[in-house]
């Protein structure tokens, strides 16, 4: 196995947790820390894309990070705003 194959297994099992953990109510969407788990699971398994490139997989990931950074932002922009008041 492959340095990038081995990036992207760890990359998939980061989503993977996440999902589990969501369906076991230990985390919530609303959580950094399961939007985190997603981004950084997308971003590895493009990485290893990069290596072994199959388009439908890196659309979808590269979605699945887009996504996941738009949660980030709006966990990071509701914190701001709570802090201000």
């Amino acid at each position: 196995m492959s340095f990038p194959e081995i990036v992207g297994i760890v990359g998939v099992l980061q989503i993977l947790l996440a999902y589990f953990l969501l369906q076991l109510e230990r985390l919530s969407t609303k959580t950094l820390t399961y939007q985190l788990l997603n981004a950084i699971g997308a971003a590895l398994i493009l990485y290893s894309l990069c290596y072994s490139f199959n388009l439908p997989a890196f659309v979808i990931e590269l979605c699945w990070l887009l996504i996941s950074l738009y949660g980030i932002l709006r966990i990071l922009k509701s914190n701001e705003s709570e802090s201000i008041k």
